[in-house]
């Protein structure tokens, strides 16, 4: 009989250990595959250059990790972040602080409408922020009629392009953002709050806890870390261009979160797989394009990894 028992449970711990730490395993892989295959991969100008074209990425998964851990979902951050680059050069000429704090607003408005409809009108998620996907880049083309616009404040194309002890600006930002993720997910009662709502929205509501602020609150931390994504993205371009700005990042970001360990049914929040599951997506699309692979296979990839994540946490809250 206990053979039997430690039999059944030799395979649940292994996908158990698969689920959990499957994605550093994956980003160790993949960066041992690099060393050996990928020339000059090690190269101080390579890691950092890793490093800050992950940023947008990482920074929109940071809230898309919020929404999902209230078993919800945000597919307005690409659009959410070419409003905030098509805002971004018609205010500069207040100073650059004016400028970034109007693109917050943007995305904090946008994450509020979204909010406010899952919230209070009770629309399912993904179509909510679906309408804000489609109409967003329009707005934003129209803001910016439709034009890319250089960006040339230095104050702005510092922080694209400045350093502090060898380490990007942006790259410190996203750390700093990681951070503050992390303890409110961790240390905080609205953390607290956020998973409990996402792990049983009704009991929630029974205990007392406020469901609908606590909803409402995670889609504005949404789309202001879209903007700050919109703002950054478009600081190391020195350009602003709402038409390419943020395109499917909405899918990147959601891959990165559900391969992080986040369940896409809600109830838990992994910032740190969060962030390694940002790293192996912006691994794999730069391993593709050094080696001549079309873009549509970074893609299908994509998919794949999806479909594994959610099949696992599927058994996991199956109990298999």
């Amino acid at each position: 009989m206990s053979t039997d028992k430690t039999m059944s449970a030799g395979p649940l711990l292994r996908r158990t250990a698969i689920r959990d730490y499957g994605v550093y395993l994956a980003l160790l892989a993949l960066i041992v595959v690099n060393v050996v295959i990928t020339p000059n991969f090690l190269t101080g100008d390579n890691l950092r250059t890793q490093l800050v074209q992950v940023v947008p990425t990482l920074v929109v998964a940071l809230g898309m990790a919020l929404v999902i851990g209230t078993e919800g979902i945000d597919l307005s951050v690409g659009s959410v972040m070419a409003i905030a680059a098509a805002l971004l050069p018609l205010y500069l000429g207040y100073g650059v602080v004016a400028s970034i704090l109007v693109c917050l607003l943007a995305g904090a408005l946008a994450g509020l409408l979204s909010g406010s409809l899952v919230t209070f009108a009770g629309v399912q998620p993904i179509v909510a922020t679906l309408a804000l996907l489609v109409g967003g880049r329009g707005l934003a083309l129209v803001i910016a009629n439709g034009q890319l616009k250089q960006l040339y404040n230095p104050d702005l194309l510092a922080l694209g392009s400045s350093s502090v002890i060898g380490i990007p600006l942006t790259v410190l930002v996203a750390l700093a953002l990681v951070i503050v993720v992390a303890l409110l997910v961790e240390r905080t009662t609205f953390g607290r709050q956020l998973v409990a709502v996402g792990g049983n929205r009704r009991a929630a509501e029974f205990a007392g806890l406020p469901v609908k602020r606590t909803l409402l609150t995670v889609y504005v931390l949404s789309g202001v870390f879209a903007a700050i994504a919109g703002v950054l993205a478009s600081a190391r371009l020195t350009a602003s261009d709402p038409s390419s700005l943020g395109l499917l990042i909405e899918l990147s970001a959601i891959t990165a979160v559900v391969v992080g360990g986040t369940p896409l049914t809600g109830g838990r929040v992994r910032v740190i797989g969060t962030v390694a599951g940002a790293l192996l997506m912006q691994l794999i699309a730069a391993t593709l394009i050094k080696h001549d692979v079309p873009a549509s296979i970074t893609q299908m990839l994509e998919a794949a990894l999806i479909a594994a994540a959610v099949l696992l946490q599927r058994e996991r809250r199956s109990g298999k």
